[in-house]
């Protein structure tokens, strides 16, 4: 999904994290790892895209989509049983976001509701969380409501994050080929991705490395807490752990920052294989592990 980006602007924020744990003790989790995105340079973005593995590997797909204001973004697709991976080259998406080195990530609820509930929790500790509605046209010109999302500040350097729900409007939709509510206020990632993965090789993402700014932390690190992800630091870095993945993100210099590493679980045992993708390295195996550094 594309992020608003506006002007870059330098956060004045103080980066604080305390130990692992959540938002706060006895609270539920609200946000999971959803997806992540990146752009690459265009070798590599067209090498990802012309890959006759990766479409064995996962269920892939390229795709052009009209999302809110007419924005329109081309992506590469490896979509898992709860979690996906989208990869842009230059210029396939709008803005800053169309250059190399800009990633963003993707955190939704899985229980209707749930994203008023994050917004009350932001609020109490302090932010103002920035509301924002995502659509999307199947080619009608008639934008169906996608999903609802919640920023917690509206400019951001070269990596933002925001936290997503889907709307019953584009689940309910025959067009969006979503599966039917296991519970009353299903949104869950299992329910909005098709079930094509069982007949690949890849299951689902398990770690996700990112390279950011200093700014772009301080401004994701809210977010995460009041998702109820559990954070610990280490020097250079917070990790986020709780609901099936975890996150690294390395605070860099501008110029060194993106996408760096994605960890897969497999369906099953795969034979050892080694797929170069432009500049990024895709290796499988031995067993039920894939990882892909860029």
């Amino acid at each position: 999904m594309v992020l608003r980006r506006v002007s870059c602007m330098i956060l004045a924020v103080v980066l604080v994290v305390s130990g692992a744990g959540p938002a706060q003790a006895g609270e539920r989790q609200l946000l999971y790892y959803n997806h992540a995105w990146g752009t690459l340079d265009r070798a590599s973005a067209d090498a990802v895209e012309h890959s006759r593995y990766l479409r064995e590997f996962a269920d892939f797909e390229v795709r052009t989509t009209t999302g809110a204001d007419g924005k329109v973004w081309t992506g590469r697709y490896l979509r898992g049983r709860e979690t996906y991976l989208e990869i842009f080259g230059p210029g396939d998406v709008p803005g800053k976001d169309g250059e190399p080195g800009s990633a963003a990530l993707g955190l939704s609820t899985e229980r209707d509701g749930d994203i008023e509930k994050l917004g009350v929790r932001l609020r109490a500790a302090g932010q103002k969380p920035i509301e924002f509605l995502q659509t999307r046209d199947f080619g009608d010109g008639k934008p169906v409501p996608w999903f609802d999302s919640l920023f917690v500040v509206e400019k951001y350097e070269k990596f933002g994050a925001w936290a997503m729900e889907y709307r019953d409007e584009y689940m309910n939709d025959p067009r969006s080929k979503v599966g039917p509510a296991r519970f009353p206020g299903d949104v869950t990632r299992e329910r909005y991705l098709p079930d094509a993965y069982e007949n690949r090789v890849m299951r689902d993402i398990t770690f996700v490395r990112l390279a950011v700014t200093r700014a772009d932390l301080a401004a994701t690190v809210p977010l995460l807490r009041a998702g109820g992800f559990s954070l610990w630091t280490e020097p250079g870095a917070v990790v986020a752990t709780r609901g099936g993945t975890t996150m690294r993100f390395d605070e860099v210099r501008p110029g060194r920052t993106g996408l760096k590493r994605v960890e897969f679980e497999l369906n099953r045992a795969a034979a050892p294989h080694v797929e170069k993708l432009g500049t990024s390295t895709l290796v499988v195996g031995p067993g039920k592990r894939a990882v892909w550094t860029f």
